[in-house]
């Protein structure tokens, strides 16, 4: 199938499905994009026994996605950048010491717990998984989406601090998980005998996660000089396009963090560009154009989710521990939080309810499935991940999506 065929088939599937959500089902659009997604996966499932040849059609087109490849490669970089944009970055700011603190030890802190318990939990019910294994897992299922958090908590009504937090939590973590996980791919990839010392892994993440904050900087300084030097709308729209093509091209060849980078360049040119470089005009056009990519790509994304349930290999025995999965990363979430929100409490700005609703609130998202996905097939019981990957991601999306707006009633009554 043609590059240009699947794109429109994607495009026709999710403004199909966004209509069916839109006029019947009225979830929020990221919750019911996918669950008519799923729905559909699930239909062709259900028929494979009568209509084998429609399965079959399916699953191989679904198959000749490279998921990984369009979320990391053509995707990420679009909806970090308009997620980062529309950020109101003075409230950052105030908000900038918890943030970091739950983006880059709460992702490590995850990592730890989650893996830890998951080997723990696999011993306990036959699966021989390795540690490094665990841990790989704990590194792609502890950064939260910021593609399914700002799509859904976007209608909700929460304190500013908490919202913020959550939000700019998602923005930055993403990219930490990437860079933790590619340092323990390569503990994975290399055996028992891997030569990988600590003090490279520490290097591979400094250079990663530092040169892309800084590389981020530097790409959205330029962006806002490019602006502020002329005033025509129809250039500036395309020239934070090109920004965001050519600025995630480069990092790639750089070997930093393209997904920093573009939260950083994209919360520069959201807060400076648009108070110093932009007129009204300029910067109604240049917002609405990121608001439409950032609902169509979030559109594309969870059809793509919903239909990856046609290639992953189910087997019955993975059931019992991809469920029990689901509450041992809640639970190393909520301590991963928790912990340094004790320890930095002075600080922090946060009530006492806080924990509880990142916790619920910080949902995973196809960062997650992407991870899981582009493990090599080399990997002893990369199946079992992706499926408990797929089974988390489903609860997280659906489950906490859908309760989020009783919790928030619950705990914020009279906002």
């Amino acid at each position: 199938m043609d590059l240009y065929t699947l794109i429109t088939l994607l495009i026709v599937t999710a403004a199909l499905f966004a209509y069916l959500n839109t006029r019947f089902l009225k979830l929020p659009d990221a919750i019911g994009i996918m669950v008519v997604s799923v729905s559909f996966s699930l239909f062709f499932i259900a028929v494979h026994s009568v209509r084998p040849e429609l399965f079959t059609l399916a699953r191989e087109t679904v198959a000749s996605i490279d998921f990984n490849w369009v979320l990391f490669d053509v995707m990420l970089s679009f909806l970090l950048f308009a997620g980062a944009f529309h950020t109101n970055v003075a409230l950052l700011r105030v908000e900038r010491r918890s943030v970091i603190l739950f983006a880059f030890v709460g992702v490590l802190l995850s990592t730890a717990l989650v893996g830890t318990g998951l080997y723990y939990l696999a011993a306990w019910l036959g699966f021989g998984l390795s540690y490094p294994l665990c841990l790989l897992f704990g590194a792609l299922i502890s950064p939260t989406d910021p593609i399914a958090v700002l799509g859904i908590l976007a209608r909700f009504r929460l304190p500013d601090s908490v919202k913020l937090n959550i939000v700019g939590e998602s923005l930055f973590n993403d990219g930490v998980g990437v860079v933790v996980f590619a340092s323990i791919y390569r503990i994975v990839l290399g055996g028992s005998g891997s030569s990988v010392s600590p003090g490279e892994i520490g290097l591979l993440f400094l250079e990663e996660a530092g040169g892309g904050l800084l590389y981020g900087l530097a790409l959205g300084y330029g962006m806002y000089r490019l602006l502020r030097s002329i005033n025509h709308y129809q250039t500036e729209v395309m020239l934070t396009v090109a920004g965001v093509m050519g600025g995630s091209l480069l990092a790639q060849q750089l070997h930093v963090s393209g997904p920093l980078a573009m939260v950083v360049a994209g919360l520069f040119v959201g807060d400076r560009a648009r108070h110093y470089a932009m007129s009204d005009q300029t910067e109604e056009y240049v917002d609405k154009f990121w608001e439409l990519i950032d609902i169509i790509l979030n559109a594309l994304l969870f059809v793509l989710i919903g239909v990856e349930l046609l290639i992953i290999d189910f087997d019955s025995s993975y059931w019992l521990i991809s469920i029990l999965s689901i509450v041992l990363v809640l639970v190393c979430r909520y301590i991963a939080i928790w912990l340094p929100y004790r320890l930095a409490r002075p600080w922090l700005t946060l009530d006492n309810k806080a924990p509880i609703m990142m916790t619920w609130g910080g949902l995973r998202g196809g960062i997650s499935v992407a991870l899981a996905l582009s493990i090599s097939n080399e990997v002893p019981d990369k199946n079992l991940i992706v499926a408990i990957t797929y089974v988390v991601v489903l609860f997280s999306v659906i489950g906490q999506g859908l309760t989020l707006e009783r919790l928030i009633q619950r705990l914020y009554r009279g906002i």
